[in-house]
């Protein structure tokens, strides 16, 4: 089960076998009611098994560097990151009103399209869509929450990595609530406001919880989860920050989405923030979040980004954020497959491209 290669992981077919099987249980249930519902899952599948299983995997390295032995169990706890991972992601679009995900249609995409070929009225397919993303995001929780509930473990390690799971997907809906907050601009966000969101939206459950579960599952003792959480924390940031990067700056064919839809939305990222002081910064204030932004408005932004040398202090930090986890990761006694997994993904998250 393990990958050597961050950038094109090998096919984990016992991971992507174990999700099939979790999604097309349910979806026998779904069978009882109407057609609409056995295509919601039909949608849900399509995501689930198209990701990149970048936390799974990290949980299943952690898991057997640790020594751990129990395969099944620590397959049913991957397996329910992945999903918590699609349910925020589902929700997540709905927030940002996207219908599009990666180049294709999401679920809120594909279901109002389809009420719209139809005969529904717009604004009642883009209810009808959205719809169907809340349901499916909900869905998604539960069924993670069911796996991790439902794990063959004793009563402490269940309580242990019941919290871990619960504690991850609070602190991310705090992160989730701050960036919305943010991007409505009512007061004006430092770069520690931005920073904070990222630890809490995208690290505590992309890579603090994968890697606290394999421990808490191998029998890890406790007092190494505070340094794995601090790994964690900081290659959450560096992915996120490349991620900010890549959502302005990016190519569009190969992030799968359009590089006018941060700008557009008016989001708060470190970029936005050091550009805010730039004196130019008033120039185009009033196009950042413009609902009808422009190709040529969008231009002028990165011009101003880049000139008030936002981009490369955010670049700045995320080489010297990978710098600090690369220390850490050297300076732990962890076993020496998981330093180099965690290495390899530092270096990652800091160059990707998509």
């Amino acid at each position: 089960m393990r990958t050597s290669a961050i950038e094109a992981p090998a096919v984990d077919l016992e991971l992507d076998a174990r999700l099939a099987e979790v999604i097309a249980e349910r979806r026998r249930r779904a069978a009882r009611f109407s057609q609409p519902y056995v295509q919601l899952w039909d949608a849900i599948a399509d995501i689930v098994m198209r990701g990149k299983k970048l936390r799974p995997r990290l949980l299943l390295d952690g898991y057997h560097a640790f020594g751990g032995q129990l395969d099944a169990v620590a397959l049913d706890a991957a397996c329910a990151i992945e999903l918590l991972h699609v349910a925020l992601v589902i929700h997540d679009d709905v927030i940002d009103s996207d219908d599009v995900r990666r180049g294709e249609l999401n679920i809120t995409g594909r279901f109002s399209a389809d009420a719209v070929a139809r005969g529904a009225l717009r604004t009642r397919a883009q209810n009808w869509g959205e719809a169907s993303s809340l349901l499916a995001g909900d869905l998604m929780l539960t069924a993670a929450h069911s796996l991790i509930a439902q794990l063959d473990v004793d009563d402490e390690t269940r309580r242990s990595v019941l919290e871990i799971f619960d504690e991850a997907l609070f602190v991310s809906a705090a992160g989730e609530h701050a960036d919305v907050w943010l991007s409505m601009h009512i007061d004006d966000a430092s770069s520690y406001d931005v920073l904070a969101m990222m630890e809490h939206k995208t690290a505590a459950y992309s890579f603090q919880a994968p890697l606290l579960l394999a421990a808490a599952l191998a029998g890890v003792d406790i007092n190494v989860h505070e340094r794995l959480a601090d790994i964690g924390t900081h290659l959450g940031v560096i992915y996120q920050l490349r991620d900010d990067v890549l959502g302005v700056f990016g190519d569009e064919e190969t992030i799968g989405k359009s590089t006018l839809s941060d700008l557009r939305e008016g989001k708060e990222t470190l970029l936005i923030a050091f550009a805010r002081a730039h004196q130019r910064w008033n120039d185009v204030a009033e196009v950042f979040g413009a609902p009808h932004l422009t190709v040529a408005d969008s231009e002028r932004l990165r011009e101003i980004i880049v000139a008030s040398g936002a981009l490369d202090l955010v670049e700045a930090l995320i080489a010297d954020r990978c710098d600090r986890v690369h220390e850490l990761i050297a300076d732990t006694k962890l076993p020496e497959h998981l330093r180099s997994r965690l290495t390899a993904l530092a270096t990652y998250c800091r160059t990707r491209r998509s």
